[in-house]
C-alpha cells in the first residue's frame, strides 16, 4: 500500500497538535495499535516543536513542511522539514540533554524522537534548514 500526503503549516505552536493529529490519523490506514499511534504522535510533536523553537526561534516567519508515506512493508515514513537556521553540529544536537536555547528546554527532543521510532535521520545545513525523517514499522493489532 503506497499512499502519501503532504501539508505545509506556519511555525506556530498552535499547529503542533494539528500536525500530530493529521499524521496519526493518516497512519490509521495501517491498523496500528494505540501504542503505535501514541509513538507516532510523540515523535511528530517533538519534530514540529523543534522547528518552532529552534529553526525559527519562536517567530512566525517560517513554514513547516510535512510529508508522510505509507509503504509496502507496513511502515510509515514521516519527513518534517523547515527552512530555518539549520543545525551547526547535528551529532552534538542529538546528544541527550544538549540544547542550544537553554531556559526550560530539556534537550531531549532527538532522543525522544529516536526512542519512539524505528529509524531517525537528521539532515541539516546552516542557513538552509533541517529535515527530520522518522520511520515507524506498524505491527498492528492482532486479529
Amino acid at each position: 500500500m503506497n499512499n502519501s500526503f503532504s501539508m505545509t503549516l506556519q511555525s506556530r505552536s498552535a499547529n503542533e497538535s494539528f500536525a500530530r493529529a493529521c499524521v496519526s490519523a493518516f497512519a490509521v490506514q495501517l491498523d496500528p495499535t494505540l501504542e503505535e499511534i501514541s509513538d507516532i504522535k510523540t515523535a511528530v510533536s517533538e519534530a514540529v516543536t523543534n522547528c518552532i523553537v529552534h529553526a525559527y526561534k519562536e517567530q512566525i516567519l517560517g513554514k513547516i513542511y510535512i510529508t508522510a508515506i505509507l509503504t509496502e512493508n507496513n511502515s510509515i515514513e514521516i519527513k518534517i522539514r523547515d527552512k530555518g537556521c539549520g543545525i551547526e553540529d547535528v551529532e552534538k544536537a542529538r546528544e541527550p540533554l544538549y540544547t542550544s536555547v537553554g531556559g526550560d528546554r530539556s534537550g531531549l527532543g532527538f532522543s525522544v524522537m529516536e526512542s519512539f521510532s524505528d529509524k531517525l535521520r537528521v539532515r541539516s545545513k546552516v542557513g538552509v534548514g533541517t529535515t527530520v525523517t522518522i520511520e515507524k514499522r506498524i505491527c498492528g493489532k492482532t486479529k
